[in-house]
């Protein structure tokens, strides 16, 4: 019923997490890790956990691209590599699936960090407001998505940034859904990045995007 896509490179230090957390779940009939060539033991890690592996171009659009096209079932679920979805997410995606109206509708899961820190909590709130504010989650709450819906809206851009914000921006603030249940993302990138920092970065990047800036030059400003 469901395929769960994940895109890696260089991921040996956080994958092994996130298929732990979805191991064993009745719902998933396969996991397809999409790797864009790591030279550490991701894909390792990915075969020890029985996730079959895809060869993709190097970047997170392509790679999400190729995951799902190698897919096999109805259903799709996104997922980072060093994202980990939390008890109940399970339950949670099969009563989103199970429902007719959302054939034409997908689906985020709430947005949380692995961090105790007051800064994370801050930040998660202020993804929760721009969630519901202007429909725009980012990849790390993953998406669920029907697979022909998936291809109606014609799937994942082969761009190197954006890929997130574009796939959304198509499926339309009406017919996305924030389940209650949340998306443990690992909050290195704030800790090492900074919690004001890198947000505001992120922001000037979306912003550039909006102005009709290429991806592949926004891409520079990411990095």
């Amino acid at each position: 019923m469901l395929s769960i896509v994940i895109p890696t490179l260089e991921a040996v230090g956080s994958l092994g997490r996130t298929l732990e957390a979805i191991a064993g779940a009745d719902i998933a009939r396969e996991v397809i890790v999409a790797d864009g060539g790591s030279a550490d033991a991701t894909r390792r890690v990915a075969a020890r956990h029985g996730a079959r592996i895809v060869d993709a171009p190097r970047g997170r659009g392509r790679q999400l691209a190729a995951g799902a096209e190698a897919a096999t079932s109805e259903w799709l679920l996104f997922l980072h590599a060093d994202t980990v979805p939390a008890p109940g997410w399970a339950e949670a995606v099969g009563a989103f699936t199970a429902a007719p109206a959302n054939r034409r509708r997908a689906a985020v899961f709430r947005f949380a960090l692995d961090d105790p820190a007051p800064a994370a909590r801050r930040l998660e709130r202020m993804v929760a407001w721009r969630c519901t504010t202007f429909g725009l989650p980012y990849g790390d709450q993953g998406l669920l998505i029907g697979r022909r819906f998936y291809d109606d809206i014609g799937g994942f851009a082969p761009i190197p940034l954006m890929e997130d914000v574009d796939i959304v921006r198509r499926i339309g603030r009406r017919r996305l859904v924030v389940l209650d249940v949340a998306a443990v993302a690992s909050a290195e990138r704030y800790r090492r990045g900074g919690y004001v920092a890198r947000p505001l970065r992120n922001l000037a990047c979306l912003g550039l995007y909006f102005l009709g800036v290429p991806p592949r030059l926004i891409a520079r400003v990411y990095r």
